[in-house]
């Protein structure tokens, strides 16, 4: 059965797309089946995937209103080699519909159900914000992966972030657990990266991955292109960086590492 992952953070600007894309890209590149939930109604990680958000006749929308089947709404990435369920502005009607509905917070979980054992990795790309949609992302998966900066803000919003994946837990996921934490738009001549990185590598351990994902001009450019940076310049530092995250993340599931649930953050 295929392992669930939400790349969330509460903080926006961390990455949280280009994680998901690349990340998506990268899996896909060793031969697993991977499939992207495109959860944010900005749609971005939709056209980053090569999916015209505007033209596709299913979204998300369509699957968590029950208008139609899960399978009818994939897209294919055509260079990423990866299945997309795409979103656009639709989506942001959903957050306010959906209250009404029965099991409003399991509207993704089930969706998912009926197929998840044709993919090896379902990657969710979320909002930046706590909203039901997140709720919908963070019931539906096994873990989280937070992809952070580091700088003294991102410590705060991280702390924000467990303290909800903790009250998800205790109250409609008991098996959901931080995954990983990426850190990103990473500089080492930055000081206050090595204070950042030292304090998560304290409170965290191996939770935290090993892999950096820098700075990086075609990183950065490769989604106006609606290519995942692999496509794009699979020589890049950013490409590079991403294949590393994605050989971690096989490694962690393949080998069964587990982590211990994280207290809740003062």
């Amino acid at each position: 059965m295929g392992k669930i992952y939400a790349i969330a953070n509460q903080k926006g600007g961390v990455g949280k797309t280009t994680t998901c894309v690349n990340l998506a890209a990268s899996l896909a590149a060793t031969r697993k089946r991977v499939l992207l939930v495109d959860l944010d109604p900005q749609g971005n990680a939709t056209m980053g995937s090569g999916v015209d958000k505007n033209a596709v006749e299913f979204t998300i929308y369509d699957v968590l209103m029950g208008l139609t089947r899960t399978e009818n709404a994939f897209e294919p990435s055509p260079e990423g080699k990866f299945m997309v369920l795409p979103a656009n502005g639709d989506l942001t009607a959903a957050e306010v519909e959906m209250l009404s509905l029965e099991n409003k917070e399991r509207r993704l979980a089930g969706a998912l159900s009926a197929v998840r054992e044709q993919y090896d990795y379902i990657l969710i790309d979320c909002p930046p914000s706590l909203n039901m949609l997140t709720v919908n992302a963070l019931t539906a998966c096994d873990g989280v992966l937070i992809p952070m900066q580091c700088e003294y803000y991102a410590l705060e919003g991280l702390s924000a972030l467990i303290n909800t994946i903790n009250t998800i837990q205790s109250v409609l996921n008991p098996q959901l657990k931080i995954e990983g934490i990426l850190r990103t738009m990473y500089d080492p001549r930055n000081s206050l990266t090595g204070d950042v990185s030292a304090q998560l590598a304290e409170y965290f351990g191996d939770r935290v991955y090993r892999t950096c994902v820098p700075r990086n001009v075609r990183l950065a450019e490769a989604p106006s292109f609606g290519k995942p940076v692999i496509a794009y310049d699979r020589q890049s530092k950013g490409a590079l960086a991403y294949i590393a995250l994605a050989g971690e993340v096989i490694r962690r599931n393949e080998l069964g590492t587990d982590t211990p649930e994280l207290a809740t953050a003062s």
